[in-house]
């Protein structure tokens, strides 16, 4: 897509260089000579036209090969390059914000699924410390079962143990 359009300002760029080649070479001819001729400008054609300028001045009898068409004729030429000029660029610029509405809807969609991982990666923290809190309560409540066992059995002992055993039980 880019490259048709480089392809086509290229173009222009050399159309515009010949032309401008063309003005160059018509600019060699003197100014009294060149104002009794109709304006004439130079396009590429494929045949190239052989003038022969009729000599004013010795040193300016010229030989060229310029292609020549009228004024209005090449204007018109240059309203269809240029409508072909824009309507290409009218279509790399479709491209470009068919291109960027397909590259938001992406965003978007990323967007949403990375919403969604937060979410789950939340709940599942939630439930994470919910097991731990659950936990640390079931820990707590075994630690208090060991402690009244503990007692039951240091009192159970001390009953079944004679004095001297159970002196030594307690301390």
């Amino acid at each position: 897509m880019s490259n048709e359009l480089e392809q086509l300002l290229s173009s222009c760029k050399i159309a515009m260089e010949k032309e401008e080649c063309c003005s160059r070479e018509l600019q060699l001819l003197p100014k009294t000579f060149s104002s009794s001729l109709p304006q004439w400008t130079c396009t590429d054609t494929t045949t190239p036209v052989k003038k022969s300028i009729p000599s004013v001045h010795p040193s300016l009898d010229l030989n060229l090969s310029v292609g020549a068409t009228l004024n209005s004729f090449n204007h018109a030429t240059k309203e269809v390059v240029l409508s072909k000029n824009i309507q290409a660029l009218r279509w790399h610029a479709a491209e470009q914000i068919r291109q960027a509405t397909l590259e938001k809807a992406y965003v978007e969609r990323v967007k949403e699924l990375t919403r969604r991982e937060v979410e789950m990666a939340q709940e599942e923290f939630a439930r994470a410390r919910l097991v731990w809190e659950r936990t640390r309560e079931e820990v707590q409540n075994v630690e208090r079962m060991k402690e009244m066992a503990t007692q039951r059995v240091s009192s159970t002992s001390t009953e079944i143990t004679c004095r001297t055993c159970r002196r030594r039980f307690m301390s």
